[in-house]
């Protein structure tokens, strides 16, 4: 009840915002009354956090797992292909973490501080190998990156359904057409061309 709890709010705060949103809402998403649902959280105020928190967490756990089971020239495709595939699964994080970041920036800073720079020192360190054994540009800033990383991903797929009927194609193609060009893009900004590695995730 939990987890539907927390996917039913992400979505609705995706939608229409947190302030635009009731707790009475998001009960009748999940079919339980609001008691039943301030049993689970006190507030709208903590499921808000619950909800930011339970995705900025994904990769303090996945993350190691990725690194260890790739090989070296492999790691940082393996994590882009994973930051864009849990955003791309369901775009209501990528709306979430975009409308939170407009509307609520200095909570929402205090959340990724704590949630995510673990996961991203990682990154860099990776990043920084590359760049010793010469596959990664060495004018490369790791963690600029990073940033950069995320940026493109949230944005990107936050504004897919808008901005992809530019490219005159079906949505669902459209989003395909999208996810490749950007992973392309994050790639190429940081392998040197013929280093081992260099090869677009997803990529043939």
């Amino acid at each position: 009840m939990r987890d539907r709890i927390l996917k039913a709010a992400t979505h609705l705060f995706a939608k229409q915002g947190f302030d635009g949103t009731s707790l009475s809402e998001i009960a009748s998403a999940v079919e339980i009354k609001k008691p039943s649902l301030l049993y689970h959280f006190r507030s709208k105020a903590e499921l808000r956090v619950a909800v930011l928190a339970s995705m900025l967490d994904h990769f303090k756990a996945v993350l190691p797992e990725l690194l260890a089971a790739a090989a070296s020239q492999e790691q940082l495709a393996s994590v882009l292909r994973a930051l864009v595939g849990f955003f791309r699964a369901d775009r209501d994080r990528a709306r979430l973490l975009l409308r939170e970041a407009l509307d609520r920036p200095e909570e929402l800073r205090g959340l990724v501080h704590e949630h995510v720079t673990p996961w991203v020192r990682m990154v860099e360190e990776r990043i920084r190998q590359g760049q010793a054994d010469g596959s990664i540009h060495a004018h490369a800033d790791p963690a600029a990156y990073c940033v950069h990383a995320i940026q493109l991903v949230v944005g990107g797929l936050a504004s897919a359904d808008s901005l992809g009927v530019l490219l005159d194609d079906d949505p669902e193609a459209a989003e395909a057409r999208l996810t490749e060009e950007l992973l392309r893009m994050l790639h190429r900004g940081l392998y040197r061309p013929g280093a081992e590695g260099e090869r677009p995730p997803g990529g043939e």
